[in-house]
């Protein structure tokens, strides 16, 4: 979330607040239905600052970094299963999200910056939901899942149902994000791309397109990915352009496909950019992206 720097003598310390450490997933279940103005924490990337600003006070705080059942990378059910409280830069470096998850690890580099992602957790992204973050995006362009529990069941959320507005999940209040499931591109010549316009490196991005191209022998196009973020009020993933990308030896062939997909993004309006400049943007972002992820499947070893 954007914070505004405090003005001279605004407070910037947290309201007063219990913290519970609970042992297990259970444990923290159980405390978050127990205090209705509980928040989890794991991270704290986004939730510290808006203590310490007084835009969230929480009555406790959950600290679920150290639960290990939240925790690791690890195949499932022909996906990659990464645990909420993973920390960002371990799953960068991890030998499996390079193997199995070419988007994501495009992604990871653009992610605020290396002491955050030391911090930030994978979980905490995806609960948090900001329009502009690349790790929702990464999920609703492949078509994740994003798994969660709460005080009576667990279950499952396709990730494009999952981001419902800046901010906003189909989370209920007393759940908790326990990882996500992103899925796994069987076969040789894929390629992924990430771009993004922001003001500086690192910043959010007023806008944002990832790509993920898989082609044949011949160079055509057996299967693609594409989303646009930091736009739009959730991550949206672009069906009829992949859909006309299907055998496809060049992105040029969906590109009337595209420009009606752009054409009818729900754009934002906010100060950061006007909703013109943002739609031109997801256009050339877009073009852009399916070129390099296309080039790099071509470059891929068979």
């Amino acid at each position: 979330m954007r914070h505004k720097k405090p003005a001279s003598g605004e407070t910037v310390k947290a309201a007063s607040f219990e913290y519970i450490r609970p042992a297990n997933l259970d444990a923290a279940l159980a405390a978050l239905t127990q205090h209705e103005d509980a928040r989890i924490i794991a991270g704290g990337q986004t939730l510290a600052p808006m203590m310490a600003m007084r835009l969230a006070r929480p009555s406790h705080l959950i600290d679920i970094a150290h639960i290990a059942a939240l925790k690791g990378i690890e195949m499932r059910d022909g996906a990659l299963w990464i645990g909420a409280a993973t920390r960002q830069l371990d799953a960068e470096r991890s030998a499996l999200v390079q193997q199995h998850a070419p988007l994501l690890a495009a992604a990871f580099p653009w992610i605020g910056h290396h002491a955050t992602r030391a911090r930030g957790t994978v979980g905490g992204s995806i609960a948090n939901a900001d329009p502009a973050a690349e790790i929702p995006l990464v999920l609703a362009a492949l078509d994740g899942v994003v798994h969660w529990a709460n005080a009576s069941s667990e279950g499952a959320t396709s990730a494009r149902e999952f981001f419902t507005g800046p901010m906003m999940t189909a989370l209920e209040p007393a759940a908790i994000v326990t990882g996500a499931s992103f899925p796994v591109w069987e076969g040789a010549r894929i390629g992924a791309s990430l771009h993004e316009v922001s003001q500086r490196r690192s910043d959010f991005a007023y806008v944002s397109a990832v790509a993920q191209i898989q082609i044949d022998t011949q160079g055509h196009c057996i299967r693609a990915a594409l989303a646009i973020g930091g736009a739009t009020p959730a991550p949206v993933a672009l069906e009829s352009t992949c859909a006309a990308l299907k055998g496809a030896a060049s992105p040029d062939a969906a590109q009337a496909a595209l420009e009606k997909d752009i054409e009818t993004l729900d754009i934002m309006t906010d100060g950061h950019a006007s909703p013109r400049y943002r739609r031109r943007n997801a256009l050339a972002l877009a073009q852009r992206a399916l070129k390099d992820a296309f080039a790099k499947a071509s470059g891929a070893p068979a």
